[in-house]
């Protein structure tokens, strides 16, 4: 997806969360669309947007993926009228096994955050190299980058724990009913400010204390390796 089609983020919080969650919260009775018409309604919304951004970007972008799995659990959850501990269960599966492959990548030697981070397309590696060399600081930004990893693998398991309180708490009624439908809505609602807000300002401090560190170790500000397009 190029700079020209990248989708406004308030439209896509429209189409993947607020609209569905309006949809399973006042459309599910009797005299609407039913629960199981509205159920499937609000699962189109973020499935047929995550298989636009599919197509759209013409790869295989494994968020989406992930987000398209979900979708179809969930679906699956709610059509087959399965027990609702199953629903708590998917919803901390996808965080928690994504949290123990960044862990589990500290461990082998290949810390995810320098795989994705130091990249020669985002950063100017050999600078940054050539810079700790000099310093002797090569080995403490490595010890630096493995921290940074937990930290990330950490708040995936943090919001694998969250998701799977808040749809322990929230939904408590039979798949398949209207009240089960309202009550993954209220769930989705509060999924924002109750694990995406916290779980984006953890993301802000690891982006700042890695900055710092290129600061501390390189001597470089960011602004000074980022490459320009």
């Amino acid at each position: 997806m190029n700079e020209t089609t990248k989708p406004n983020p308030l439209i896509e919080l429209l189409i993947t969360i607020i609209l569905p969650s309006f949809i399973l919260m006042k459309l599910s009775g009797p005299e609407d669309l039913g629960t199981l018409n509205a159920f499937l309604l609000a699962l189109a919304f973020p499935f047929f947007w995550g298989a636009w951004s599919l197509v759209s970007e013409r790869k295989v972008n494994m968020l989406a993926v992930l987000g398209l799995c979900s979708i179809l659990l969930t679906g699956g959850i709610g059509v087959l009228q399965l027990d609702t501990q199953w629903l708590a269960v998917k919803e901390a599966a996808i965080p928690g096994l994504i949290g123990m492959v960044v862990i589990v990548s500290v461990f082998i030697g290949k810390p995810l955050v320098q795989v994705l981070l130091l990249s020669p397309a985002l950063l100017n590696v050999e600078l940054i190299q050539e810079n700790l060399q000099q310093r002797g600081n090569m080995p403490a930004f490595e010890s630096r980058l493995k921290y940074a990893t937990w930290m990330l693998g950490g708040s995936f398991l943090f919001s694998a724990i969250m998701n799977y309180l808040l749809a322990t708490w929230i939904v408590t009624s039979p798949a398949g009913t209207q009240a089960f439908n309202e009550e993954l809505g209220r769930m989705n609602l509060l999924s924002y400010p109750v694990i995406a807000l916290p779980s984006m300002l953890i993301m802000l401090a690891l982006f700042y204390y890695l900055s710092r560190s290129l600061t501390q170790l390189a001597g470089l500000k960011l602004s000074e390796v980022i490459k320009q397009r």
